[in-house]
Order: structure tokens, then C-alpha cells, then sequence
């Protein structure tokens, strides 16, 4: 057994690493708070502008716009991998490279070459490490911005009217709820991938709420979820455009593009603070398990050492006498 001077020494050390976890515990918590109001106040305006362009498309009959291309022959696509700047945050940067790494075998297998945009140290680190080239992007701060996000839509739009991609996706963390969060790959173009992700948000949010009436999820939490996807698919409508339906489908189709990038990011940015949450949450409770067990051994180690003392000190009298 170790002197009790070292296990002190050891526990102290672990509850100065406890506060340090404890903190960072709380500050992930002060950031998620202040992202998911960000991300639920932005997707129901992000849903129903996705829903409102795949409206007027299908009112426009015939219509023609460089955004509405779909190759049949995909040759070469874009893949932006949003991933974290910092690690302690569990499994997140792990399963949103893992789901980027899948895609790209399945490309690679279809014959399909792809250009990866690396947002983030922790994605552009993966690459390099794997030798996979990829594109840099501008570093992207915590509390990102639609203006931050604009010129890398910007990039990928021009390139895709110009015919050098075939397709657009992101791989993200899809944030569904704050006990649920999944590494999804979402097509941005061509724009029937947003019509599908807008298909299986609102299936999501209705599978959620039959499991509330059911009684399976608290209220609490299914109410926060609904609030933050409360947009759901509509029937088509007929519409009188002014002015016309093109003029309103070439305004339109950028602006969902941006969007829907943005949302990528905002989800993907709360999910990270979910996960660093819950990760220094489990770091918090195991230091101050290991504390409480270093607490023990120690006092055992003490009481071993003073009864050594006195046995020593007992044959010391008996040695005299």
C-alpha cells in the first residue's frame, strides 16, 4: 500500500482536476444554453423556406434554374465535414468524421471523386493524418454568423452552376433534441435533398409527439423539441405569383442554400456543446468518485502506518525492560 503523504498528494490533484472539469462543465452549459436558442428560434424559419421553394418549383412548371440541375451521371460532388476546434467533447468529432469517412467510400466506390472543405482543427487534423486532401476554410468562431457562412455557400453554389460538382452534401451533427443528436450526411444540392430533409424533420417531430401521447418521453423535454421543429410538411397549395413564380424561384433557391448551410452549422455547433456538456459532467462525477475512493485508501494507509509506529514503539518499551 502507498504512504498516505502520496495518496493525499494524488487526491489533491484530483480534485483540483474536478474544479477545472466542473467549470468547463459549466461553461459548455452557459454556451448550449445560449446556442439552442439560436437554433430554435432559425429552423422554423429554415423549414418553411425550404417548404416554400419546393412549393413554387412545383408551380413552375418546366422550370429551369442552374440550382434545380440533377446530374445522371454524378462525376465529382463537394463534401463540407463540419467538426469541432477543440476535443473533450466525447464522441462528437468521432462520429461526424466517421460518417464523412463512410461517404467517402461509398463516392469512391460509385467512381464519384470528392472535394472535402475541412471546417474545424479536429476535421482538418483527421484528413492530414489520413491523407485525404482536402480544402481549408476560414475559421468559423463558437457564436457563428449567417455572414461567416454566406461566402462558403457563396462558393459552392458558383461551382455547382458552372458544372464542376454534381452535388453538394454536409456531414454534421443533426441536433434532434438534447438527449439526441446524429452524424448525418445532408444534400444541399441538388435542392431535392433539402425537400427529403424537410420530409424527415417533420416525420421526426411526429414520431415524437405519438411517443409523448404515449407516455414514453417527459413532456417537458418533447415540448422543447417540438417548439425548436414545430414546421411540418403542408399539403400543395395553389398560388397567385407577384411577381412571377421564376423571378420569385431564382431569389428563393440561394437563400435556401444559405440557410440551410447555416442550419447545418448551428445544429452541428449545439450538438458540440451537448456533448462537451455530458462529457464533463461524466469526467466531474468520476474525479470526485476517484476522490472520495483516494479518501479511503488514505485513511487506511494512516491508520497502517500509526499502528506500525506503535507496534514498534511497544517493542521498544519491551526491548527495555
Amino acid at each position: 500500500m502507498a504512504k498516505a503523504r502520496a495518496i493525499l498528494k494524488r487526491r489533491k490533484a484530483v480534485r483540483n482536476i474536478k474544479k477545472i472539469t466542473k467549470t468547463m462543465q459549466m461553461i459548455a452549459t452557459a454556451k448550449f444554453q445560449k446556442s439552442l436558442k439560436r437554433t430554435v428560434a432559425t429552423k422554423p424559419y429554415t423549414m418553411k423556406v425550404r417548404e416554400l421553394v419546393a412549393e413554387v418549383a412545383r408551380s413552375v412548371e418546366g422550370a429551369d434554374h442552374p440550382l434545380l440541375r440533377v446530374a445522371e451521371k454524378p462525376k465529382r460532388v463537394a463534401l463540407i465535414v463540419i467538426a469541432g476546434n477543440r476535443g473533450l467533447a466525447g464522441a462528437y468529432n468521432g462520429n461526424v468524421l466517421r460518417r464523412a469517412s463512410l461517404f467517402l467510400r461509398e463516392m469512391k466506390a460509385a467512381g464519384i471523386e470528392v472535394d472535402v472543405y475541412a471546417v474545424g482543427k479536429r476535421a482538418a487534423s483527421f484528413f492530414k493524418f489520413a491523407k485525404i486532401p482536402f480544402k481549408p476554410t476560414n475559421p468559423i468562431s463558437d457564436q457563428v454568423a449567417y455572414d461567416e457562412i454566406e461566402p462558403m455557400a457563396a462558393q459552392v453554389m458558383e461551382r455547382f452552376i458552372s458544372e464542376e460538382y454534381d452535388g453538394v452534401s454536409v456531414a454534421s451533427m443533426n441536433f434532434i433534441s438534447t438527449g439526441l443528436q446524429k452524424p448525418e450526411i445532408t444534400t444541399l444540392l441538388p435542392m431535392s435533398g433539402l425537400a427529403e430533409a424537410a420530409d424527415r424533420m417533420g416525420l421526426d417531430m411526429a414520431q415524437r409527439e405519438a411517443q409523448m401521447k404515449a407516455g414514453m418521453l417527459d413532456s417537458r423535454r418533447v415540448a422543447t423539441d417540438v417548439a425548436a421543429e414545430s414546421v411540418k410538411p403542408t399539403t400543395t397549395s395553389a398560388y397567385e405569383f407577384i411577381p412571377s413564380a421564376e423571378e420569385i424561384l431564382s431569389e428563393l433557391l440561394p437563400l435556401t442554400i444559405k440557410t440551410a448551410l447555416f442550419q447545418s452549422f448551428l445544429d452541428a455547433f449545439t450538438s458540440e456543446h451537448v456533448a462537451r456538456m455530458i462529457a464533463m459532467k461524466s469526467a466531474t462525477d468520476a474525479a470526485d468518485k476517484m476522490a472520495k475512493a483516494l479518501s479511503l485508501e488514505a485513511n487506511r494507509a494512516r491508520q497502517t502506518q500509526i499502528t506500525t509506529e506503535l507496534s514498534e514503539i511497544m517493542g521498544g518499551v519491551e526491548a527495555m525492560k
